[in-house]
């Protein structure tokens, strides 16, 4: 099966470089010459544009930072929609609208193609062992079809159901993790002024009902001071529009999220929109006058955990 894939940024370029790490037919495109020449270098091929690697693949997959930036990619006159061809797969990777990732489907259909959504979850670090792991919608068949991509790129995979319902999933989960990482930055506040050791702190969270993978995770980056996520303020409130925006088509009026996305919304005027999403809890050290610091700490988290084929849950 040839691959192409679309969009090599923190994530994106990680789980290109799991199938190119694997000997996968890889074919890439972006609009960053610097990534693609790193990958040519690695032996794989170069697009010059999304059509043209839509039409020299089998499985086209899209990892880009937003719903607009992915139409733009689908539908331009040099888009995968025009390259497209009855049999070929288009895989959507980002973290997108539900009725976003439906519009685009029905396109790729018309095309007698198949459309499929497949975002990730689990941190960058995961995605370079190719331990993440991968909710996807869409046709069984189809997913079956090409589910030793699946397992090259993830650890564990999901089928969720029909297309978009992955999309959901992996809003729902982005939603967590935010209320999760908003909840620490108060922990951490309270540890700290009870002077508390924080390096026995985090030991005693990751041991109790409180902990969360957030925690396991996060919390280093932010006890190191590097607050290096490898995700930022912008995404985080991308992504918490997105449930905010189904929990209303849904009719359904919540109370948490949009609380907590003005807490991210104050940290981006504070420290920017490319900031590390981690440095929420930042703004609750420049309150109090504290820092969150412990010795021991990476500065970047990497994921030791030796890379297995992946498998279906």
């Amino acid at each position: 099966m040839k691959i192409g894939f679309i969009g090599l940024g923190n994530v994106g370029g990680k789980l290109a470089s799991s199938l190119l790490r694997n000997k996968f037919d890889l074919t890439v495109r972006d609009l960053d010459k610097n990534l693609t020449d790193k990958f040519k270098n690695k032996g794989s091929k170069i697009a010059n544009s999304a059509k043209e690697l839509a039409e020299q693949t089998d499985l086209i997959i899209t990892c880009l930072p937003s719903p607009e930036i992915c139409a733009d990619v689908m539908e331009s006159k040099d888009g995968v929609i025009h390259g497209l061809s009855k049999d070929k797969i288009w895989l959507e990777m980002s973290t997108t609208d539900e009725s976003e990732v439906k519009r685009l489907g029905k396109l790729v259909s018309n095309k007698e193609a198949i459309p499929l959504d497949g975002p990730v979850s689990g941190g960058c670090h995961r995605a370079a062992t190719g331990n993440i792991a991968i909710f996807v919608g869409g046709e069984r068949t189809s997913f079956e079809k090409i589910l030793p991509v699946l397992t090259t790129m993830g650890r564990k995979i999901l089928h969720t159901g029909e297309l978009g319902t992955a999309s959901i999933l992996k809003v729902i989960t982005n939603y967590l993790a935010s209320v999760h990482l908003a909840a620490l930055g108060e922990a951490w506040t309270v540890a700290k002024k009870s002077k508390l050791n924080l390096n026995k702190t985090f030991k005693g969270i990751a041991v109790s009902s409180g902990n969360s993978f957030v925690h396991e995770t996060e919390s280093q980056v932010i006890l190191n001071g590097s607050y290096n996520i490898n995700f930022t303020m912008d995404l985080v409130q991308k992504d918490m529009n997105l449930f905010n925006q189904l929990s209303k088509k849904l009719n359904t009026p919540l109370e948490i999220s949009p609380f907590v996305l003005d807490i991210f919304k104050d940290a981006q005027k504070k420290y920017g929109s490319r900031a590390w999403s981690s440095m929420v809890v930042k703004r609750l050290e420049d309150k109090f006058g504290l820092k969150f610091r412990a010795s021991g700490f990476p500065d970047e988290l990497t994921d030791n955990e030796k890379e297995e084929k992946g498998y279906e849950i």
